[in-house]
């Protein structure tokens, strides 16, 4: 039998972003283009502002779109901005974004990957290393 290995990931965050029905096409497209490896979406629904909106209190569909995002720490920030910005949740009632650190997080990993991340790693240490000599 072949050894199996669990690579946990810990300096990752997971953005949500909840919005209106049939846009996280392109809040997708954005966190992808942004560095986002994929995305997950699934349907809701909700209430809030936006159906208090709508034309002579007719309610405006409470039908959501929830995106979820798996990043690196270092990428949340890009990632996140460039999602509220596709999302133009800076709009009222268009939808709501936030982030999550998570503990741990696993998936396959491939083998090359992992060899460039334990060499960035030791790069990384040996110019600590150089830098604290100095």
């Amino acid at each position: 039998m072949s050894r199996r290995n669990l690579i946990v990931l810990t300096d990752v965050v997971l953005i949500t972003c909840i919005v209106q029905r049939g846009l996280a096409d392109t809040i997708v497209k954005a966190a992808r283009e942004a560095g986002a490896q994929g995305a997950t979406v699934y349907f809701a629904r909700g209430t809030g502002v936006r159906e208090r909106l709508g034309l002579l209190g007719v309610a405006v569909e409470v039908e959501k779109e929830v995106i979820n995002v798996v990043v690196a720490s270092d990428q949340v920030d890009y990632v996140f901005d460039r999602m509220y910005l596709a999302g133009k949740l800076d709009t009222p009632g268009m939808g709501f974004i936030y982030c999550s650190n998570l503990e741990k997080a696993a998936t396959y990993i491939s083998p090359a990957l992992i060899e460039k991340l334990q060499a960035q790693s030791n790069s990384d240490s040996e110019q600590t290393e150089q830098s604290s000599a100095a």
